[in-house]
């Protein structure tokens, strides 16, 4: 992987309380208390800089709006639109993604070979779903086959499980994606009702937990996300219709939030205009309304709260209006750390998340001080210069 040396001078340079005025230099790709005798360097006077952006959901497989195309459709088309998707992600700020549902070793190997742009990339492989759970993509009146796709595979019973994990850790992935509620996408599942048995998460959690990984689980109710954390989740995707009780028991069992409130927002505007089916947007519109007060649930408990997008196919250009839902609901300075130092703890990186001396050399050069002007965390104009591992990115 490429890496380049800069110096920015002069600009404002977010410390993850505040903005402090000093120079930042990167060498070979990481911050560094001195910068390298030659390196380019970038007048940052007038300007605030902030470590580059971590986005926990994304899914770079997720070509379309309909369940089969991807998961069956020709993983060679949805493999060069994931680096369109990817180099799209990175030109707006985010320099590291968590691929929960999708990615493979495949992705990865290119991204580490320079063969596209691309932000760092961590991948679960396809989830984990019970029969006619989340990742399940049949109709109850379709009778046909399926077993596994791109961004989820069908999986019941504690040793196949067992085995699923252990080879998706075999093949490089960071961490294990499962479905624990019933989700929007799907057809035949209620949202709020857990899915897999306790048994069947305790396996997962074990397996992932013995190779020093963790678990993700996509998860909307108490009943689901409590069914979750006592059975040794880490990660709770979206988590819209928490309350404040299974908010507090996240913060004591240590579990992290990361909401997706793009996704639903986008699905509301824009979902029926490209196709996405009725009963789809029927759910959509129950977990809408709850996005943003879960986020203010999750922070008033004291739960780690990250940032995630999970857009699909076209709507992924929504991106940064995820920034502006979660700054609604949250602040500015608390959706920045959500992005920032909350994402780098969740995916285990010391070196992301921050611009101390040894952190990545990934910054977002903004036009106005987004405390004041929240705006400038999710305008792409205010976004005056990216950089990924001390290069600048085109």
């Amino acid at each position: 992987m490429r890496t380049g040396s800069v110096s920015i001078l002069g600009a404002a340079v977010w410390n993850g309380e505040q903005f402090v005025d000093r120079d930042l230099h990167i060498v070979d790709g990481a911050v560094s208390e001195r910068g390298e005798a030659g390196a380019a360097t970038i007048d940052g006077r007038g300007r605030w800089l902030i470590p580059g952006l971590i986005d926990a959901h994304f899914h770079a497989y997720a070509t379309s709006q309909d369940g089969f195309e991807d998961e069956r459709g020709p993983l060679s088309f949805a493999a060069i639109n994931g680096t369109r998707r990817l180099h799209a992600a990175l030109r707006r700020g985010f320099t590291t993604v968590r691929d929960v549902a999708g990615g493979d070793i495949g992705l990865a190997r290119a991204i580490d070979a320079d063969l596209f742009s691309s932000p760092r990339y961590l991948f679960t492989g396809p989830a984990l779903s019970q029969t006619g759970g989340h990742g399940d993509p049949r109709s109850a009146h379709i009778d046909l086959c399926f077993a596994h796709g791109h961004l989820s595979e069908i999986v019941d019973g504690v040793d196949p499980l067992r085995v699923a994990v252990r080879n998706r850790l075999r093949t490089g992935a960071h961490a294990i994606k499962l479905m624990a509620s019933g989700g929007v996408f799907s057809l035949t599942d209620p949202i709020r009702v857990p899915q897999y048995s306790a048994d069947e998460l305790r396996a997962v959690v074990d397996e992932a937990t013995r190779r020093g990984s963790y678990v993700a689980a996509h998860a909307y109710s108490s009943e689901a996300v409590q069914h979750a954390i006592d059975n040794g989740v880490r990660s709770i995707e979206h988590g819209n219709l928490i309350d404040a009780a299974t908010a507090a028991n996240m913060a004591a069992a240590g579990a992290y939030l990361v909401p997706t409130l793009a996704a639903y927002d986008a699905m509301d505007r824009r979902g029926a205009g490209i196709g996405l089916n009725a009963v789809s947007l029927a759910k959509n519109a129950e977990v809408l309304s709850h996005g943003q007060e879960a986020v203010r649930l999750a922070h008033a408990a004291g739960v780690r709260v990250g940032f995630g997008t999970d857009l699909m196919g076209e709507l992924e250009d929504d991106q940064l209006c995820g920034v502006r839902l979660q700054i609604e609901a949250a602040g500015a300075a608390e959706t920045l750390r959500s992005m920032t130092t909350v994402n780098a703890a969740l995916i285990r990186d010391p070196r992301a998340g921050h611009l101390d001396a040894g952190a990545y050399g990934d910054a977002v050069l903004l036009s106005a001080d987004p405390l004041t002007e929240p705006s400038a965390l999710w305008e792409q104009d205010a976004r005056t210069v990216v950089i990924r591992g001390g290069i600048a990115v085109d």
